[in-house]
């Protein structure tokens, strides 16, 4: 019986010894695999992008492998319009959102749970890096905004759209001319149809209606223009922003995740013609559009100057005068800090 006893002892001791000897061979190996390995323990970090030009950083780095590099485990979330990306972060669908997002549609959404979104990184456009623009039909005879008094005007959907389309046609002389919230990718066909006479458009539109010959540009970066009253002031248009919850609860992560986005935006600046290339399967841009559309500028959020604040500010308080802001929402108290 003592035999057994000690056997059994001898046995149990022997499969506890395997056991601990195996759990720190898994320890080491887990310490020295590979950062691809190891980020499946990590978070996953859900990104919300409305699927347009001025997302690019973001679409290449994840083609180019930045955020797998930096061990993290990014999904990109696609959706139709700026309000529902802004909504799923909301929801808590989504961690963030990506550039090309509307910095007012962020905005309305921070208005509605104060301290929800921390922007780190924005889109600048002005009339030289152009994203917004007035378009007309090929033919028409319109040669200044102010032409298109009383006429109908398409105008993307969403509230940052409609605000902006009726204050750039009231400021440029416009008066009288009825907005008319149409998708974005259906303004070159209404124009071409004589549904309407112009429409307030982001790009790729106007590049796509140049090369098919349907439509021209009849003026470019209106909003820095008339809404900023400067035509080389950024416009602040979108932004990329990641959640105050998830920065709070993955610190790390939240740093790693903007630093490899910021890697996304700096190959995008060195890389202009390469970088295009992404824009396929994230955007409805390919063939020979993709080499043509305009691209955005970028700047992250340890780029601001204080005039650019002001400017991104002054956008801002166009819809707090507008009465479309329940009260006036202060930029700075936005931007991530790092």
């Amino acid at each position: 019986m003592k035999d057994q006893t000690l056997t059994s002892l001898s046995a149990t001791t022997t499969r506890r010894k395997l056991m601990q000897a195996g759990g720190a061979g898994l320890a080491l190996a887990a310490l020295g695999a590979p950062a691809l390995v190891r980020a499946q323990s990590g978070p996953k970090i859900r990104i919300g992008y409305w699927p347009i030009a001025a997302g690019l950083p973001f679409y290449a780095a994840i083609e180019k492998g930045y955020f797998k590099e930096a061990g993290l485990d990014v999904e990109a979330l696609r959706f139709a319009g700026a309000q529902q990306v802004m909504e799923a972060v909301l929801s808590d669908r989504a961690d963030g959102t990506s550039n090309g997002t509307g910095s007012a549609n962020i905005a309305i959404g921070e208005l509605a749970a104060p301290g929800t979104f921390k922007i780190f990184c924005s889109n600048p456009s002005n009339v030289k890096n152009v994203l917004d623009e007035i378009i007309v039909p090929a033919a028409s005879p319109a040669k200044t905004l102010a032409d298109l008094k009383g006429k109908r005007i398409g105008s993307g959907p969403g509230i940052q759209n409609v605000t902006l389309a009726k204050t750039v046609l009231e400021r440029g002389g416009a008066t009288g001319a009825t907005v008319v919230e149409l998708p974005i990718g259906q303004h070159v066909a209404a124009l071409a149809a004589g549904q309407l006479d112009g429409c307030y458009t982001l790009e790729p539109t106007g590049t796509i209606g140049r090369l098919n010959g349907t439509t021209r540009v009849l003026e470019a970066g209106v909003i820095s223009k008339y809404v900023l009253g400067d035509a080389m002031a950024p416009w602040f248009g979108g932004s990329a922003s990641l959640s105050s919850a998830f920065i709070k609860k993955n610190p790390e992560a939240a740093k790693k995740f903007i630093a490899a986005y910021g890697k996304g935006v700096d190959y995008v600046r060195k890389n202009n013609v390469e970088a295009r290339q992404y824009l396929k399967g994230y955007t409805a841009i390919e063939g020979a559009l993709t080499a043509e559309v305009p691209l955005a500028a970028y700047m992250m959020y340890n780029e601001f100057k204080p005039s650019d604040v002001a400017h991104f500010q002054k956008f801002f308080d166009l819809f707090s005068e507008k009465g479309i802001f329940s009260s006036r929402l202060m930029v700075d108290s936005m931007l991530y800090k790092g």
